[in-house]
């Protein structure tokens, strides 16, 4: 068994399949077929239950994927300290983000990174709720993880940065009852038609919040998508609560923003792997702490 093989196990996880795998491989697929059997001799067991063109993870599989992701990741690791050395002009790190964070302020953090590493690819994975981006950088998916939670988070076998909090706003259609203005009274949003996110969400839990608080509106589309809710507001179908990360591209398209009195907030943190990170994690993480530090100061 080695490393080459796991990257090859994981590849047949990540990408549901044989075919698919083979592709994001750029190698052919019975030669990728091979090679996992070939591993599965090594290990004198099955990883996949083959049915038809489907697989299905063997319960040795499943066990297997923590410690393919960590020995895989250790080489990785091993390649960007010797880059390091010398001054950190490559290597590679992968974040996982809900989507408002990932508009901002990951987005300029990112830019900042960018600018002083321009060698080092940056890789997102989308993750819709927080349990979601725990359960990345736990598994070993991506060595760093942006969320937004209602309340401050505690999660084992990660470690959680704060790095500021965000604003919930209301974004409304454009020449609706709805107008420009100062924070808005939440009573004054009765017999408004929502867009609401699913469950989980912290937007769709400060729906439930004023809803429960007797004030009535009613919940026009909920969506898992979170980008097409402001296509959405824009087509009148509803207006909707969203992150303040929102903002400027809901004012650029046209929509009316307004704040809620008294406001909602969401917690952002950064979330790391207990233990050893890559040296680009580790500075990425240094310089996003750094920027969340200064934003928290300014707001204080």
């Amino acid at each position: 068994m080695d490393v080459r093989q796991l990257e090859y196990f994981l590849a047949v996880v990540d990408n549901g399949g044989f075919n698919r795998a083979a592709g994001a491989l750029f190698m052919a697929q019975p030669s990728l077929s091979q090679a996992i059997r070939t591993l599965e001799k090594d290990l004198g067991t099955s990883l996949f239950h083959r049915t038809g063109r489907r697989v299905v993870l063997t319960e040795a599989g499943k066990a297997l994927i923590g410690p393919a992701r960590q020995a895989v990741r250790s080489l990785e690791v091993a390649r960007e300290s010797v880059s390091a050395a010398q001054g950190l002009r490559t290597g590679r790190i992968a974040i996982a983000s809900m989507p408002s964070p990932a508009i901002e302020p990951l987005s300029s953090m990112i830019q900042d990174f960018a600018q002083r590493h321009p060698g080092v690819d940056v890789v997102l994975r989308d993750a819709p709720v927080p349990g979601a981006v725990i359960e990345m950088v736990r598994s070993g998916i991506t060595e760093l993880g942006l969320l937004s939670a209602w309340e401050p988070l505690t999660a084992p076998d990660v470690d959680l940065h704060p790095v500021g909090w965000q604003k919930l706003v209301l974004v409304a259609p454009p020449g609706g009852p709805i107008e420009p203005g100062p924070p808005l009274p939440r009573e004054r949003l009765a017999g408004q038609r929502l867009i609401a996110g699913e469950n989980g969400t912290s937007i769709r839990r400060l729906v439930e919040e004023i809803r429960a608080s007797g004030v009535d509106v009613s919940i026009a589309v909920e969506t898992d998508h979170r980008v097409a809710i402001l296509s959405l507001v824009l087509k009148g179908v509803g207006a909707a609560i969203l992150a303040e990360a929102w903002r400027p591209l809901a004012l650029r398209a046209g929509a009316v923003v307004r704040e809620l009195d008294p406001p909602g907030m969401l917690h952002l943190a950064l979330i790391s792997r207990k233990g050893w990170l890559s040296p680009v994690a580790e500075e990425f993480l240094a310089m996003a702490r750094t920027k969340g530090s200064a934003a928290r100061t300014a707001d204080d």
